[in-house]
């Protein structure tokens, strides 16, 4: 006695089969990945450009140590509006970090002038300064250098 290959339960289990391989074998739709953060692009800071960059209006919070400009966003709560370095954001922090003074005297007062050379810092200070100029290269991202305004024939 043979048995028909066409029964009604072997058509049903055929067709089973064949919808869950049609299941697990079609095509989907392409993953999406979530955007990322936007690219950060190498520029060149002068004081004012800089000062925009200060926390404000939910900006990014830069800051300038011997002519690098620091993306120093991540520490906000200490750099940025509130932060007990607040008065570093935007400017160049270099005499003040060196001198550990959070004062207002510390900033270049003069935005379209020459950069502050710091040439009368002590020994000690200028060791200060290399510590976080190190702590710096270490936590933050380069963004920029900061150089002194040049006036053109456009200004």
């Amino acid at each position: 006695m043979s048995t028909p290959l066409l029964t009604p339960l072997n058509l049903t289990l055929l067709v089973l089969i064949l919808t869950l391989a049609y299941l697990r074998l079609r095509p989907q739709s392409p993953p999406s990945l979530p955007h990322g953060p936007q690219p950060i692009v190498f520029k060149t800071f002068t004081p004012r450009t800089l000062l925009k960059y200060n926390g404000t209006d939910n900006s990014p919070v830069y800051l300038a140590v011997r002519g690098k400009v620091y993306d120093v966003s991540s520490g906000r709560n200490f750099y940025g509006p509130g932060g007990p370095y607040e008065n570093f954001a935007g400017r160049d922090a270099t005499r003040g970090l060196a001198c550990q003074s959070f004062d207002e005297e510390m900033l270049t007062k003069d935005l379209d002038g020459p950069l502050d050379p710091c040439d009368d810092l002590t020994s000690e200070q200028v060791d200060n300064l290399n510590g976080w100029i190190e702590r710096f290269d270490e936590k933050y991202l380069v963004v920029g250098k900061l150089l002194p305004f040049r006036k053109t024939d456009f200004h």
